[in-house]
């Protein structure tokens, strides 16, 4: 029974006994959890979680609050730690998911809880007394005392007096409600901004979340990457699997349309979404892996990635993600998928 691809150098001591065909290729397990013994520090942050976050971004909308927590128990089984939500999501309802889950299975002390603030209708906004009020309403829908991860999310937001924004996040922690802090969609110029402002004794930014994968590149491949290296930024992108299109299962106009994100996934059926597809196919057929994984292996092998954060619908998909953070893409994989992307 194919468990979990965790690659030649995280084989447990029982997966030895099996002939492996290829450095990469899933290893046979029997019972769950290999991936517990798979960690890796977010930054500077001194967080350590499995190297890919579960986002729970479509839990309350279109997946069920049992379908919901099966695919959170699926995750801790294969020895997952790292759950991401917002306070946007579901307008609230992936929190008081999340919060179910954590209560009736005694996990929060395992669990790396980390929440995206500042897109809840009630609490718009990074301003200071919205933001108290979104960092506290997420709390009390997660029941919970502390968040392990604070994103700020400026896409609503992108004016606000970060000086401001920083001293309420400073007596946020201070008041022990949250630990590190993240950015989401932050400008180049505003991560630099804030780093300034770190330097002056203000809390520092050290995760940060732009969308990115094979289909989405632009945005971050350029300043942003480079301001993330330099500033020692953890970066954990989001829409790592872009709605799906990246696991392999939208081919065509009809499938795409039969799809929770069909009028976002429609755009990619061109010419070079379809190489891409192509490409992910090749590499996915030489390490008998599937598409999904191909494509998370592709994003840990970038510069300053620490751990993408995927959405899913189902239990069966887990299986496959997991498998992401085991697979070992060589420098020619590496090339083939970047230029397809071209």
């Amino acid at each position: 029974m194919r468990l979990f691809s965790a690659g030649a150098a995280a084989q447990p001591e029982s997966a030895q006994e099996y002939p492996l065909e290829h450095p990469s290729a899933p290893i046979p397990v029997v019972g769950p959890g290999i991936g517990e013994n798979i960690r890796v520090p977010i930054g500077e942050t001194g967080i350590e979680t499995f190297p890919l976050m579960l986002g729970a971004a479509e839990f309350g909308w279109n997946v069920d609050l049992e379908t919901s927590h099966a695919i959170l128990d699926r995750y801790i089984e294969f020895g997952g730690n790292a759950v991401h939500t917002a306070d946007g999501f579901s307008g609230g309802r992936s929190e008081h998911i999340i919060g179910q889950w954590l209560r009736s299975r005694g996990l929060r002390d395992r669990a790396v809880l980390s929440v995206r603030i500042g897109a809840h209708a009630d609490n718009p906004g990074l301003g200071s007394t919205n933001l108290v009020r979104a960092v506290e309403g997420s709390l009390t829908r997660l029941g919970v005392e502390r968040i392990d991860v604070l994103y700020l999310d400026a896409t609503l937001d992108a004016t606000t007096n970060l000086e401001d924004t920083l001293s309420t996040v400073e007596w946020l922690r201070d008041a022990g409600k949250i630990g590190a802090l993240g950015a989401f969609r932050f400008a180049p110029e505003r991560l630099v901004e804030a780093r300034i402002l770190a330097s002056a004794g203000y809390p520092r930014i050290e995760v940060l979340d732009e969308p990115y994968n094979l289909i989405r590149r632009e945005a971050f491949e350029g300043d942003l990457r480079l301001v993330a290296g330099a500033q020692s930024l953890a970066v954990t992108p989001s829409h790592a699997l872009e709605h799906g299109f990246l696991s392999g299962r939208h081919r065509s106009k009809a499938l795409v349309s039969q799809g929770v994100r069909g009028d976002q996934l429609r755009g990619h059926l061109n010419r070079r979404g379809i190489r891409i597809l192509r490409a992910l196919d090749q590499v996915a057929s030489e390490l008998a892996a599937p598409v999904a994984a191909v494509s998370i292996a592709w994003l840990l092998a970038q510069r300053t990635i620490a751990a993408p954060i995927v959405n899913t619908f189902a239990t069966q998909h887990v299986e496959e993600l997991m498998q992401g953070a085991g697979i070992s893409l060589s420098r020619t994989q590496i090339a083939e998928l970047t230029r397809a992307g071209n």
